[in-house]
């Protein structure tokens, strides 16, 4: 795998908070190389450490997007599901953002007739199939479509499983990280002080509660994703 450039500043990171970890008492032993320091009760993440996972992580998604795999980026929590949304949307790729349903992955069959059932509802609402219905069944309906564009919209053109997965918290997606595990799917984990740095295939160190945390590592992964499509399309 080619090692790149990828823009990837201390001081830009420092500016979005990334350094800062949980409090001393709440976090993982096996994290200790990647916190550098100890302030107020606060761990301080190392971003030397940071900088390397997340540009090792970048040549990861940049060299998979040359070759036209797929990715799903994933997190629920309200800090990062606005970021989740904008950055899978902006370079096309699969999400999800408000909840893991259990077996999404490893029950893929189930999750596919969902999708199929979602596409076949959005259809019927374009076209105007619902308003046809009786009230009361077009208003079932209608509460149907409503649920699956919450939990499905950002995955509804996903057609099989995803080649990479991003994951925001891994404490919160937790039960994502081991379907992906149980598959055999390769993850980047965002992980904060808490975390276990051995379960993903490629950890980044970094504060997975500040907004702008959040928003400047999966900037840098989709900016990477967008290079290496945009490189394929023209060594094509």
């Amino acid at each position: 795998m080619t090692r790149r450039y990828w823009n990837i500043h201390l001081e830009e990171m420092m500016e979005a908070g990334v350094h800062f970890g949980h409090g001393t008492r709440k976090w993982n032993p096996r994290m200790a190389p990647y916190i550098s320091a100890k302030r107020k009760g606060i761990h301080i993440i190392n971003l030397t450490r940071t900088a390397r996972f997340l540009s090792e992580a970048c040549d990861l998604v940049f060299d998979a997007a040359t070759r036209g795999k797929q990715f799903l980026i994933v997190g629920t929590k309200n800090k990062a599901a606005d970021s989740v949304a904008r950055a899978a949307t902006r370079t096309r790729c699969h999400y999800v953002n408000k909840k893991w349903l259990g077996g999404m992955l490893t029950n893929w069959s189930t999750t596919e007739t969902r999708l199929h059932k979602f596409r076949d509802l959005r259809t019927e609402q374009k076209t105007g199939g619902l308003n046809r219905l009786p009230k009361r069944d077009a208003a079932m309906f209608k509460r149907q479509l409503s649920h699956l564009q919450t939990y499905l919209g950002g995955i509804k053109y996903m057609t099989g499983l995803p080649d990479i997965v991003i994951i925001v918290d891994q404490q919160e997606e937790y039960r994502a990280l081991q379907e992906c595990i149980t598959l055999g799917i390769p993850t980047i984990c965002l992980i904060d002080t808490n975390c276990d740095p051995d379960l993903a295939d490629i950890s980044i160190p970094a504060n997975d509660d500040a907004i702008a945390s959040i928003r400047l590592i999966l900037n840098k992964l989709v900016f990477a994703i967008s290079e290496g499509r945009s490189s394929s399309i023209r060594n094509s």
